[in-house]
């Protein structure tokens, strides 16, 4: 069990019930956080294309897409439209961190394997190859085998998994990267 991930669902509970109604007034939904005990996916906050561009833009992130658009319902676009706000600080994180150049190939668009912890349910993100990065990633982060398809993975010291498929990173944020 991982302290941050308790500590932030104990930060979550508590700020959901101080902003809970008083008794008789009506209660507005609020849904809590899950533990981290549990084991169980927790609902993740959605942000749109617009929000995660300007959080991309705000520290010097770049994307690009083979078909020039961002539609989330074509498979060359690259799209943000249900990006999970954790993914989108992970980049953050990832780029202040290492001070290497981050170009964005892959969102949230379709075309890409399915899966609860996959590109379209907001967690995943892919990033071109560079030296810079390729070096951080590979030095920084332990190597954790092979996946089935033969890509090397690496897990970042909160727990996020970097796959090198080909021509491009494949990240699964599982949380914001220590933000």
């Amino acid at each position: 069990m991982r302290i941050r991930s308790v500590l932030t669902a104990l930060a979550l509970t508590g700020a959901a019930l101080a902003a809970a109604p008083a008794a008789g007034a009506a209660s507005p939904s609020v849904s809590a956080p899950v533990s981290a005990v549990t084991d169980v996916t927790p609902s993740a906050t959605k942000i749109t294309h617009a929000q995660a561009t300007s959080m991309f833009q705000a520290v010097g992130i770049t994307w690009s897409s083979s078909g020039g658009c961002s539609n989330r319902n074509v498979s060359t676009c690259t799209s943000f439209d249900q990006l999970n706000l954790e993914s989108a600080q992970g980049a953050q994180t990832l780029k202040r961190a290492s001070g290497c150049a981050l170009n964005i190939t892959g969102g949230t668009e379709t075309g890409h394997a399915s899966g609860t912890y996959s590109h379209w349910n907001g967690y995943k993100l892919d990033y071109g190859l560079n030296t810079c990065i390729n070096n951080y990633i590979t030095g920084s982060f332990t190597f954790i085998g092979n996946r089935a398809d033969g890509a090397a993975q690496y897990r970042s010291g909160s727990g996020n998994i970097y796959a090198r498929e080909g021509n491009h990173w494949d990240v699964t944020y599982y949380n914001c990267g220590g933000c």
